[in-house]
């Protein structure tokens, strides 16, 4: 994009633009509904709100901004057809509105791409090609195909359209939460931070915005730093929050991001994990990676770099909506980031104690759990797995579910009080 067409966009009457996207959306769009999260609110000091797009009709906030551009269309570019790229939420989004304007949808996605988006994209009546290992890779295989074939090109992140129907989350909250302090946002490609940071300086510019990304998918931390749009070479992208991988922002989403963004915050690995869990167990709420991204930014609050004058006035009770993005999340990935999230919460533990291989030692390990409420979820007893194959031992190797690293330490100091020398394998 030229920096003409950018500055033409930055220029536009956006609080026009969104009034009109949002009336798009009418009836289509669910208008998802903030729920107070006592537990996190408890945790961080402050009052939070969640926003749950993952609620949202396709599963993703994506909805909104493919179907604001696609109602955009004419109907000669509708008759063309419409290709796009995506990680899959925003191809849920364009293959359902294709569907709903009559429009044939080619959606490129990934290889990587977890099974249950291709399927689910599928359904709505898209025709699917897996192509690349990121979506940068997709992306460009999308621009040949409409290059080629004359289809009509919808951009995942990098288009006006696009941003403005995302910017619609932003309206809700300010309706539904006119107290809100601060809005935290998952950045990936920039459109979800771009529409909801834009909407919020149009009809609230009191409230601050704060774009989160994990550390390793680092692009945006890069832009702004330097103060230039920056791409990443593919091997740079490291995370598990596929939605929000990319290596190359939108020219056109970093320029909103630099006008309008507060602050921004990197998170980690393990924080996203723990927030898929809590989501879970306290919400009962399925939220996927990057979804949860903007809730791990609540333990990095103290860490938010703010940009220009804007600060947090430590005298106001602050009043936090992370966005909930997405909660399309298949079951492999969830059972491994439950998994995850349980060890590093002290959930779960595993260990290895080589025994005597001699009648009632198995009988007395298992008593010291029992004592201790420590519930055996695995137990594999092998004497070929012992490192003292000569003296008649044989390696027990125990996973327990436990109450947190109090009760690790617990279990631990009765075992080693036994006598057992005991090897911590998690």
């Amino acid at each position: 994009m030229t920096p003409d067409e950018v500055n033409a966009y930055l220029n536009r009457d956006h609080a026009a633009d969104l009034n009109a996207a949002a009336e798009r959306l009418r009836g289509v769009a669910r208008h998802t509904q903030l729920e107070e999260s006592r537990i996190l609110s408890e945790q961080t000091g402050v009052r939070v709100l969640l926003k749950p797009e993952n609620l949202q009709k396709t599963g993703s906030f994506k909805l909104r901004g493919a179907y604001n551009k696609i109602a955009s269309l004419s109907q000669e570019e509708l008759d063309r057809g419409i290709v796009t790229a995506s990680a899959g939420n925003h191809a849920q989004g364009v293959a359902y509105a294709a569907r709903e304007r009559g429009a044939k949808a080619t959606i490129v996605m990934p290889r990587i791409t977890p099974p249950i988006k291709v399927d689910a994209t599928r359904a709505l009546g898209a025709q699917v090609e897996l192509v690349g290992d990121v979506f940068d890779e997709s992306s460009a295989h999308a621009a040949k195909l409409s290059r080629e074939q004359g289809l009509t090109f919808v951009h995942p992140f990098n288009d006006y359209e696009v941003l403005t129907g995302q910017g619609t989350i932003a309206m809700e909250i300010l309706e539904d939460c006119p107290e809100v302090t601060d809005i935290l946002v998952p950045l990936g490609g920039g459109g979800l931070g771009a529409g909801i940071a834009m909407a919020v300086k149009t009809f609230a510019p009191h409230v601050r915005v704060i774009g989160v990304t994990p550390a390793g998918s680092p692009a945006f931390g890069q832009s702004f730093a330097s103060g230039a749009h920056t791409v990443l070479a593919a091997d740079a992208v490291h995370t598990a929050a596929e939605g929000v991988a990319v290596k190359q922002p939108g020219d056109l989403t970093f320029a909103f991001l630099e006008k309008y963004l507060d602050g921004f915050v990197t998170v980690s690995e393990r924080d996203i994990s723990e927030m898929i869990l809590l989501m879970l167990e306290k919400h009962k709420l399925v939220v996927e990676a990057a979804g949860a991204v903007s809730l791990a930014a609540l333990n990095e609050l103290d860490k938010v770099t703010w940009f220009g004058s804007n600060g947090v006035d430590t005298s106001a009770e602050r009043v936090i909506v992370p966005v909930l993005s997405g909660g399309n999340i298949d079951t492999v990935t969830i059972g491994a980031v439950i998994q995850r999230g349980m060890i590093t919460r002290g959930r779960i533990m595993q260990f290895g104690v080589e025994l005597p291989d001699t009648p009632g030692q198995l009988a007395l390990i298992a008593q010291i759990l029992a004592d201790l409420r420590a519930n055996v979820i695995e137990l594999n007893h092998d004497q070929f797995k012992a490192q003292s194959h000569y003296t008649n031992t044989v390696l027990l190797e125990v996973t327990v579910e436990t109450n947190g690293p109090d009760h690790i330490q617990q279990v631990m100091d009765a075992l080693q009080a036994k006598g057992f020398r005991i090897n911590r394998v998690y």
